[in-house]
């Protein structure tokens, strides 16, 4: 009989698909992701790297982006990053980019908290897009480099 019983309780769930209706995830805006052209002293070359801008007035926390970089043939390994806080009107770095990885499209899917809600959003640089003929001045650094909002 508890076989039953059992079959009968998980007949009254509703479907997976009913639930998700009820998570509300708002759209993101002021959140912005950068490939920036920087000279690296230490190793005197000039280095690409991502970084998320937090353009909101009020603080990101905890950021979970995840990168990958693909197209119809290749693809790299998924990275993970972690940031605990992100200031408002401010930005972090996120990674290196190797220029070897700029014929692939490049996914960024972040996702964090502010105001106690749940945000996500994905940001793409599509293949070849990431180049010295795309650099275009970012304000927030002050430096060249490619903005996906």
């Amino acid at each position: 009989m508890k076989g039953k019983s059992t079959l009968t309780f998980l007949s009254q769930n509703p479907k997976p698909h009913q639930m998700k209706k009820d998570i509300q995830i708002p759209e993101v805006s002021g959140v912005l992701m950068a490939v920036v052209k920087e000279y690296n002293p230490d190793f005197r070359t000039d280095d690409w790297n991502v970084y998320i801008i937090n353009n909101k007035p009020i603080d990101l926390e905890m950021v979970l982006i995840i990168s990958h970089g693909f197209n119809e043939n290749d693809s790299t390994s998924t990275m993970r990053h972690k940031i605990e806080k992100l200031p408002a009107n401010s930005f972090a770095k996120v990674e290196l980019i190797q220029p070897e990885l700029f014929k692939l499209n490049n996914e960024f899917k972040i996702t964090f908290f502010a105001d106690n809600q749940l945000f996500e959003k994905t940001f793409l640089f599509a293949k070849n897009s990431i180049k010295d003929g795309a650099l275009r001045l970012v304000s927030e650094f002050d430096k060249k480099g490619i903005v996906v909002k």
